[in-house]
């Protein structure tokens, strides 16, 4: 999906673009969905592809949605990250390529049985109920 920069700055509110096609970070702690316990999907902000499932979202304690697990493989991409000083591993939409976060590997745990953190800003998500259309 490509798309120009002035579609993105039109679709998206500041706060998205800045997250979402300038690989912004929100504040620790200040995401609409961080406590969401729904059951549904964590649809792309952008361009709405699925890209976490309920079923995998888990409270890792960092003040950002954090999930062990992405929705179907293929569904979001890894890219490294060298900015700020370090090595990361940045989470991308496949489907339009914004930034969504990074993922972390750690020790697996009962909250994190597959040892990956998926570590989403909330401004690049929106959510979707098992119940809506």
């Amino acid at each position: 999906m490509k798309k120009t920069d002035s579609h993105w700055k039109k679709k998206l509110s500041p706060e998205r673009y800045h997250v979402l096609r300038e690989k912004g970070t929100e504040m620790a702690g200040t995401g609409k969905i961080l406590h969401n316990k729904k059951s549904g999907m964590y649809m792309c902000g952008a361009c709405g592809a699925p890209l976490f499932s309920s079923k995998h979202k888990f409270d890792s304690g960092t003040g950002w949605p954090s999930f062990y697990e992405i929705a179907k493989k293929g569904n979001v991409k890894l890219q490294k990250d060298f900015g700020h000083g370090m090595l990361r591993t940045e989470v991308l939409c496949s489907r339009c390529g914004s930034h969504l976060g990074h993922v972390f590997i750690e020790e697996k745990t009962e909250k994190c049985p597959t040892g990956k953190r998926y570590c989403i800003n909330s401004l690049a998500l929106d959510f979707k109920g098992k119940n809506e259309k």
